[in-house]
Formats: structure tokens, sequence, C-alpha cells
């Protein structure tokens, strides 16, 4: 018998808009989360593979004297250097990608999967899902919480937040956006409601 693949759900938002927390929702609610960030940080764990290319792209500023990877300088070099981020973006999504689909097809057709992956757009991967989540809020909020969760200057907050796709690129590949400008409360109410919704729409293409 064929192996039917699980519903999945595209997760994804601007950085500090409050994915995480979606996610975090969403698995109470039963779904199978799969972190592109997590998969990432493990891709490059010391002596993997992954770390002797960007180590040969890179070079050793990149390595924290353990062997692990100094996420805030591959951050920095890439960041005001397009050609440097597509080095890395050449070397980090196709392995993400092909490392969420494993993930993915593990799961069992009955199952909801949720990809939290904050550059589902930007990466195509919209098309691995069946729905699309876009969590959402407002500029200065997305500022304000970086700067309260990641210790970012202003100025370091704003230049990250426009370095990613726009809110509006992001908003039309959504099949639902969930704002979250409103309270803590208002949130997870609102993402209770669209797993209901998710769940509806699961059941009706699972045979």
């Amino acid at each position: 018998m064929a192996h039917h693949m699980p519903f999945v759900v595209g997760l994804t938002g601007g950085i500090g808009s409050g994915k995480s927390a979606a996610a975090s929702c969403f698995l109470e609610h039963g779904a199978v989360v799969i972190d592109a960030d997590g998969i990432s940080r493990k891709l490059t764990a010391p002596g993997s593979p992954v770390i002797d290319e960007l180590f040969e792209i890179f070079g050793g500023g990149i390595l924290q004297s353990d062997g692990s990877l100094d996420r805030a300088a591959l951050a920095t070099i890439v960041f005001n250097d397009e050609l440097s981020l597509s080095a890395l973006n050449a070397i980090m999504h196709p392995r993400i990608r092909a490392e969420a689909i494993s993930q993915i097809s593990k799961a069992s057709s009955d199952q909801i999967v949720v990809y939290d992956m904050p550059l589902l757009v930007e990466t195509n991967s919209v098309e691995l899902c069946d729905v699309v989540v876009v969590i959402d809020c407002e500029f200065p909020q997305q500022v304000e919480r970086l700067v309260a969760s990641r210790g970012m200057s202003v100025e370091q907050a704003e230049a990250r937040i426009r370095n990613q796709s726009s809110r509006e690129v992001r908003n039309l590949a959504a099949t639902w956006v969930i704002d979250n400008s409103d309270t803590r409360q208002e949130f997870e109410k609102a993402c209770t409601f669209v797993w209901e919704e998710i769940v509806k729409r699961a059941h009706k293409i699972s045979p």
C-alpha cells in the first residue's frame, strides 16, 4: 500500500513575529513540528561535512575554539554581502530541505506536520506544504521584541527585519495570516482557531 503523505502546514513569519509561540501552540494540539533552525543547527554540528564546507568558504573566523559554528560571526559576514549569503544558502538550503522532506515522509498519513521555516517563502519551500500559516506583526513591535529578547540595538533590529522578505510577499503566500500585535491571550486564541481550521482541511484531504 502506498504511503500517503501527512498533511503539511508551512509556518513562517518575520524575525520576532512570534512564530515559535505558534509552533508551541500547534505542538500542544498534537502537531508534529519540524524545525528548520533545529535542522540547520544539527547539520552544522562540530566535525560535520557542512562545517568543513563552510570553513573552506568563509575561513576560520566562523569557528569557535571548540570547533563549533560561531553563528553570530557567520551572520555578520553574510549580512551585508549578497555573494556570501548566496554561497551560504547554496550549502544550507538544499540540505535543510532534504532533511525536512525526509522527516515529513516519516510521519504517518493521519498526522499533521508543521514545518516551521523562517525562509519558507524565500526558499520556495511553500511547494512542500498543503497550507501556509504566516505570523504577522507590525514593524515597531518586531523591533521592540528583538531589542528585548535578543539584546539588539534598534538599528540592528531594523536592519535584520528589512533584510528579510517583505511582509507583503510573505502574506500573499499565506492560507491564514495570524496577527500577533495584540495580547498573548488573543494570539493563542487565534492560533487555536487556525488549528481547528487546519484539522478540518486535513480531514477533507486525507482518504
